[in-house]
């Protein structure tokens, strides 16, 4: 009897033993995961922060096709009204050309930091517009880019990029224009730039270039073209 009872004891300690070594090992693995768990976590922003570092020295002539090779229309010049035409918001306003290149805007712009918006949280036409009135150059891609993650990471990037002198350090927007927000765009374009320059009331002008594909030679040679402070209201931020 005593020594079945000894049996049993080395059997209920050898199964202790065990459970202990396999609790030790699982406790190990746990510890092991939420270490690369979290390292996982500080490495995602640190390794994004490397890239919008190295994005931010790098000159949007640089990025995207060639302007030859973007299939880009010639600049056009579109009549424009006076400035300081405020709106209240919410107050849908119809555009005399698509995308607008000047016009009514509500008394709101759109926050001067932010280059780069998606069609989740893009402000309202007439905000951006208000942007165009204070020198603002805005690249507007179509539904058809917004599908296509490259061409939309392109645009990103370009955004976070280093923009000519003229932009006068960082007078740019990149947004979407949806087919619901204007008239249709030329066949085979996706791409507009658009800016506002001053001028005697009655004689300033809006101007609208029109690419098939992203082009940061096309933008940097559209902005030196239009700089910022050829605008309605200059220097203010």
């Amino acid at each position: 009897m005593a020594k079945v009872e000894q049996s049993r004891r080395e059997l209920i300690e050898k199964m202790q033993r065990d459970q202990a070594r396999s609790d030790k090992r699982r406790t190990m693995l746990i510890v092991s995961i939420s270490i690369l768990v979290g390292l996982g976590i500080i490495a995602v922003p640190a390794v994004k922060l490397i890239q919008d570092s190295k994005a931010k020295s790098q000159a949007i002539a640089d990025i995207g096709p060639k302007a030859a090779a973007a299939s880009c229309d010639a600049p056009t010049d579109d009549p424009a009204g006076k400035s300081a035409d405020h709106r209240p918001d919410g107050e849908k306003i119809a555009y005399a050309v698509s995308p607008p290149s000047s016009g009514p805007h509500y008394q709101t712009w759109a926050p001067f930091s932010k280059k780069f918006y998606s069609a989740e949280d893009r402000p309202p036409v007439e905000n951006l517009v208000h942007n165009l009135e204070h020198g603002y150059t805005l690249l507007w891609y179509n539904d058809e880019i917004a599908k296509d993650k490259h061409k939309l990471a392109t645009i990103e990037k370009l955004a976070k990029a280093k923009l000519p002198d003229a932009a006068d350090g960082g007078f740019f927007i990149a947004a979407p224009f949806h087919a619901t927000d204007g008239a249709a765009w030329p066949a085979g374009k996706n791409i507009a730039f658009t800016h506002w320059s001053a001028g005697p009331e009655g004689q300033s002008l809006g101007h609208r270039q029109f690419c098939g594909d992203v082009s940061g030679e096309a933008l940097t040679t559209f902005i030196n073209k239009y700089p910022a402070k050829d605008t309605q209201e200059p220097g203010l931020r």
